[in-house]
């Protein structure tokens, strides 16, 4: 007789968003008929918080934990924000499927001003992303923007202590934890142009687990896995680290995509560099070749 197959292991971060994650893809495994076990890891990223990530290894750090334990054989998958993942990963390693992405902006969050633009002349404003930090100053060059680490519960709670007038969060992960009512106003992707990969969640495998990248193929979103591959090359073009002041979104077009970069300089203030470009896409490969056309427009004018 036939054993019931092993249940997987999903290896984790422990926050209250990346355990939504993992229980989200759990729960859309078991309707494949493969029952999943959760193991929760403390990473190197949330154990450092008293610096911005850009100065001790940048957003890797959530990943490199969950990876050593795919390959010591104690998890068979990761679920990662696609924006925290390298753009390129460790050899042996594999981004197996890309899931439907939700709503990709940015959230303005404050419990005193209704909107951005109603923020006060010199208001205090806490992201530690380099990519919002250029963007607002961009936008508001009077704000004064100040770090804020820590997972999503931490960060909000240190906005109602009133250390700061508003933050900036990704509207995807109050979403998924049903925290809508906090979001005052989410941002146009015109004003606040998304990180690459932001909303979108990935399933990062080992690269000889064919078992595994088959199970999952039916939970990959096409759509999303063309606009996180054109948006990753254009990080993975621009040098590849995560703590850059880069902004990449893609959207799909009845044409095909429609690719939109930003480069910023956090050391000059309201200088903003723009590119952008529109191609069919049918391909990964195609999307990546118009993510590599629009970093390569970047860099003409100068970015990085």
């Amino acid at each position: 007789m036939s054993h019931p197959p092993a249940p997987l292991v999903i290896a984790t971060r422990e926050s209250r968003l990346a355990l939504w994650q993992a229980e989200h893809v759990k729960a859309l495994l078991a309707a494949l008929g493969r029952p999943v076990t959760l193991l929760g890891m403390t990473t190197r990223g949330d154990q450092i918080l008293d610096r911005a990530l850009s100065q001790v290894g940048g957003k890797g750090l959530f990943v490199k934990e969950l990876e050593t334990a795919l390959e010591d054989g104690s998890a068979d998958l990761a679920v990662h924000c696609i924006k925290d993942m390298p753009v390129d990963l460790p050899e042996g390693f594999m981004l197996a499927c890309v899931l439907e992405r939700e709503d990709p902006r940015d959230a303005f969050v404050s419990p005193r001003h209704a909107s951005f633009a109603a923020l006060p002349q010199g208001a205090v404003v806490g992201t530690s992303s380099l990519r919002r930090t250029v963007l607002l100053q961009a936008l508001r060059p009077d704000l004064r923007i100040e770090p804020l680490r820590g997972n999503l519960d931490t960060r909000l709670r240190k906005l109602d202590e009133g250390r700061y007038d508003a933050i900036v969060l990704a509207a995807a992960g109050l979403i998924r934890l049903g925290m809508q009512e906090r979001i005052r106003e989410t941002f146009s992707p015109q004003a606040m142009l998304p990180s690459a990969g932001q909303g979108a969640l990935g399933i990062e495998i080992r690269s000889h687990r064919h078992d595994l990248a088959a199970l999952l193929a039916p939970l990959a979103h096409a759509p999303s896995t063309l606009t996180a591959a054109a948006e990753r090359a254009v990080s993975r073009a621009m040098g590849g680290s995560c703590s850059m002041p880069l902004a990449a979104y893609a959207q799909a077009t009845p044409g095909g995509l429609q690719l939109d970069a930003a480069w910023g300089d956090p050391q000059r203030p309201g200088v903003l560099v723009r590119a952008s470009g529109h191609a069919t896409v049918a391909t990964p490969a195609d999307a990546e070749a118009l993510g590599r056309r629009v970093a390569a427009e970047l860099q003409a004018q100068g970015a990085g």
